[in-house]
């Protein structure tokens, strides 16, 4: 690594001019300037971890030529010599496009953009990326996070010096990451591995008898014809035929009670009651309540027979006129063929 002269250092302090005009909006352009002037003092200070991430945000920002050059020097004492050199480049890019009173301004800068590419040139590393020749076709491969395409590839590539991190990965496979340390002026070649996809395990499948036993899995049987479905319960008819059944039942033991409760009130009033003459009859309290109950009991008896007999009759009819499932044909056969890795066979059954 180049050590720095002191006329090195205050061009380095110099570099906080800025010659550009703004560019950005006023609030960026504040925040860049408020980045700037932190990543440069962390810089002076040799703290380039928050040093040079500041002054790369403030271009960001507000890019100019002074916080170009200013971060390319964060970066070349910080040691990334390959990312140094290309902010070194980016500068003199920019400082061919300048009109000639803006390169007066930025002389001294160019000449030390110009000085430090070369000498830092040397001292960065190189890395070739190989992969097998076998690798399946969409592998990727990333570098530090960075997505690297077939031209990148197997070919020498400038990194910084320090630790590396490469991962492969197959379209379906798992991540394979290799760890790697270079030093400056090092070339090294990396054999990259790929990781195989991983393979779907196949669906699990019903392990029944065996064939010899007419019974094979699922995806190994050709059936014959499909058995009947089961019958279905009582639908809405057939529960209307119920409860209309129920309601005869009930009307006829009304009937039935009642009769025989108002046959037994006539006999007592009958006994409580006694003829004089042929059209005069006698009797007693007791006598007439039964007989006005034994009255009333036959009319109930009455209406109950009758509702319970026409209740009846209609739950026949329902019954008898109830649409019927068709019956099973008489010799229905079916069958299934078995078919499995060890034989096959015909399963034949029938139904009378």
């Amino acid at each position: 690594m180049r050590v720095y002269s002191p006329g090195y250092l205050l061009s380095g302090l110099l570099s906080v001019a800025i010659a550009a005009p703004a560019s950005a909006q006023p609030d960026a352009v504040a925040m860049a300037e408020s980045h700037f002037v932190r990543g440069r003092a962390d810089m002076l200070a040799g703290r380039y971890q928050t040093g040079c991430p500041a002054l790369a945000e403030s271009h960001r920002l507000d890019p100019r030529p002074g916080r170009l050059f200013t971060l390319a020097e964060c970066e070349a004492r910080r040691g990334r010599i390959a990312t140094a050199i290309a902010r070194y480049n980016d500068y003199l890019a920019l400082y061919s496009r300048m009109s000639k009173a803006e390169r007066i301004k930025q002389h001294e800068r160019y000449r030390l953009s110009l000085e430090q590419r070369d000498a830092l040139a040397p001292l960065v590393p190189h890395v070739t990326l190989s992969l097998p020749s076998g690798a399946p076709a969409g592998t990727v491969v990333r570098h530090d996070g960075i997505t690297l395409e077939r031209p990148s590839l197997g070919v020498a590539l400038p990194v910084d010096p320090g630790e590396h991190v490469v991962t492969t990965q197959a379209p379906r496979g798992p991540v394979h990451e290799v760890k790697f340390t270079i030093e400056a002026s090092e070339s090294r070649t990396i054999h990259l591995e790929v990781k195989p996809p991983v393979e779907e395990p196949p669906p699990v499948r019903s392990q029944g008898p065996s064939v010899k036993q007419g019974v094979v899995p699922p995806g190994d049987r050709v059936a014959g014809p499909a058995p009947a479905p089961p019958a279905a319960g009582p639908g809405g008819r057939r529960a209307v035929t119920y409860v209309t059944g129920g309601l005869a039942v009930s009307g006829l033991v009304l009937g039935s009670v009642t009769g025989w409760m108002a046959l037994s009130e006539s006999s007592r009033a009958a006994t409580e009651c006694s003829n004089i003459g042929p059209d005069v009859a006698e009797c007693s309290p007791l006598g007439k309540a039964a007989g006005d109950r034994a009255k009333h009991l036959g009319l109930m008896s009455t209406i109950g027979f009758g509702a319970g007999g026409v209740l009846a009759g209609a739950a026949v009819l329902l019954l008898l006129t109830e649409p019927r499932p068709p019956l099973p044909h008489a010799g229905a056969v079916s069958w299934s063929l078995l078919a499995g890795p060890t034989g096959a066979g015909l399963t034949v059954r029938s139904r009378w």
